[in-house]
This record gives C-alpha cells, structure tokens and sequence, in this order.
C-alpha cells in the first residue's frame, strides 16, 4: 500500500471528509519534515509508513473535537497537531508557537512551501508569551505532563475556551495533580488507524 493509500484508508476510518488537495498537503507535508529531519531533528520516527499513522493520522484523530474558529498549538516542535488541523480545519485560525527558533524556522518554511494561508508561527516561551485574544483551543502533543500544561498554558484560553492534551494512556496520575482552578471537562479516547496504542485526548477548562 502507497503512503497515498494508507493516508487514503485511515482517514476513512477516522470518519473525517478531507478533499484531494488536503490529502496532498499532508504528504507533502511529511516529505518536508523527513528533508528537515536530518538538521534539525524535528521527530524520532523516521520511517514514512510510520509517519502517516503517528503523526498524521494521530492528530487528524483530533478534529472532530477540537474544531473551532482560533486554536494554538503549544510547543509545536515539527508542527504537530498544529499544521494537520490547519489544513483540515481551513476556517479556522491555528498558531504554531515554538520556543525553538530552529523549529519555528522550519515552521514558517513549511507553511510556505505547503501554501497553508490560515496558520502562523510565533516563537516564544509560552509562559511569557501574552496574546492581546485568548483561544477557543489551545492545544498540546507530547508538551509536558498535564499540571505543567495547565499552569503554563492556561491563560492562553479564551473565556469558554478548552485545553486539550494529546496523551497515550489514561493520565490517571496527571488528573489528581490539576492546578486549582482547572476542572476536567473530558477524557476522550481515541482510535488511530495503524497505532496500536492507547490515545486519549484530555479536554481541560478554566475556571
């Protein structure tokens, strides 16, 4: 099976409608990341087959649930779940903030060459970083443990806005130790096409 296929396959499965050029963009996308690897180091899995299943079919596994108008992708590091949901999501707005300037570097890069007009790069460390309008999404993969997002993430939210932490298996540990003044709105699990491992998503609230 073609990397176009397995794409193809899983995105089905995930239920999700994503037209041909999306589908391309998203290839296109993993090809950039595999040329850039070798300098900057952006993932540990190298393998193209693997790629599209724990990368990309991994954060397409979030859409349905995190869709809305303006979400920020904290600690971007190669883009993910940042540039999959942009160009999934095409109406909505979506920030790749990385304190990395290599990273950040490669992200404005590959929103170029992919032609993604509805995502941008700020790089900054996200405690210090203060944006004059908060997020519906603000969302993380593999940042930091859940108080750690919690607490350095949440004034990033919108009022009525959610944070929502890609995880593996069921953060039981993690929950107990929310900081005070952040409730737990849902534990979703998810099933990725080709993983065959754990995947929650861990929706979190202020206030």
């Amino acid at each position: 099976m073609s990397p176009a296929e397995k794409l193809a396959q899983g995105i089905a499965e995930l239920r999700l409608e994503l037209p041909d050029e999306a589908r391309r963009r998203l290839l296109d996308y993993l090809a950039l990341v595999r040329k850039w690897n070798k300098v900057y180091n952006l993932t540990a899995v190298r393998d193209e087959e693997k790629m599209i299943s724990h990368h990309l079919l991994d954060c397409l596994a979030v859409v349905p649930h995190v869709a809305a108008a303006r979400i920020v992708d904290v600690g971007s590091g190669a883009g993910l779940p940042g540039i999959p949901l942009a160009v999934a999501l095409p109406r909505s707005q979506v920030t790749l903030l990385e304190a990395s300037h290599k990273k950040a570097a490669f992200l404005r890069q590959a929103l170029i060459e992919l032609g993604v007009a509805n995502a941008d790069v700020v790089c900054e460390r996200v405690e210090s970083w203060h944006p004059q309008v908060g997020y519906d999404v603000v969302i993380s993969r593999a940042f930091s443990a859940l108080p750690e997002f919690a607490a350095a993430a949440g004034h990033l939210c919108a009022q009525g806005g959610v944070m929502a932490a890609m995880k593996g298996v069921y953060p039981h540990e993690e929950l107990a130790q929310l900081p005070a003044g952040m409730r737990l709105r849902g534990v979703i699990s998810l099933a990725v096409p080709g993983l065959g491992a754990e995947r929650h998503l861990v929706m979190l609230q202020p206030g």
